[in-house]
């Protein structure tokens, strides 16, 4: 048997009296366990920003993970961290860890995602400054779509389509797996869980819902939904 820490971390205090969100990742590490021979032996939750890096129930449970020699479990990978180094410097830690998200993760492609992630982070906050600081130095008015130049909706408009392409592309890569587990009788729900379970990934990269399932069919223009 398998034993398993588990943590959950929100990020706000208002996300920790709603258990809206430790709901959330509590439901996916369930499914997760579903059906395997596992055993939880701690639960620790913590409300914290994702930037910090010195979180004490974080701490306590890798503890924990190094006394009984269990493995730190999560719902979702940005729940660890935003900040690559300190997820790199929790696998240096010599913790093994699993993320519900992402079950065929392993170190090496963790780290390796954490690094794009934050680098993507750092582009993506860079491009937005500069775009906001370019439109008030124009003296045009920030967050107003209507005011955007014909160029810059044409730029959204192409931006829009080729996302749209890359989404049916990858909903025909997936569709036979799709048709396969339908053509058993498998529920969307199942289809989409056992799409996870085989290492599928969704267009962004996520774990898969019933939704995105019958969304995948419907594109492709399907009738076995």
């Amino acid at each position: 048997m398998q034993r398993f820490v588990t943590y959950y971390r929100v990020s706000t205090q208002r996300q920790g009296r709603s258990g809206l969100g430790l709901e959330a990742q509590q439901a996916a590490v369930t499914a997760f366990l579903a059906g395997r021979d596992a055993q939880v032996i701690g639960e620790y939750r913590e409300i914290e920003s994702g930037r910090t890096s010195d979180r004490q129930q974080l701490a306590a449970a890798m503890l924990m993970c190094r006394m009984t020699g269990s493995v730190l479990l999560i719902a979702k990978l940005d729940r660890l961290a935003r900040d690559a180094h300190f997820l790199l410097g929790l696998e240096k830690s010599g913790i093994e860890f699993l993320a519900a998200d992402m079950p065929f993760a392993n170190r090496l492609t963790i780290g390796i995602m954490a690094l794009v992630a934050e680098e993507e982070a750092k582009a993506i906050s860079a491009r937005t400054k500069a775009a906001l600081a370019a439109r008030k130095a124009r003296g045009l008015p920030l967050g107003n779509r209507a005011s955007l130049r014909p160029a810059d909706r044409q730029r959204a408009a192409t931006a829009a389509a080729a996302w749209s392409k890359k989404a049916a592309a990858h909903a025909a890569m997936v569709l036979p797996a799709v048709q396969e587990m339908r053509a058993v009788g498998m529920s969307l729900r199942a289809t989409a869980r056992e799409l996870t379970q085989r290492g599928f990934t969704t267009v962004t990269g996520g774990a898969w819902t019933a939704t995105q399932v019958s969304a995948v069919l419907r594109r492709i223009g399907s009738d076995q939904i």
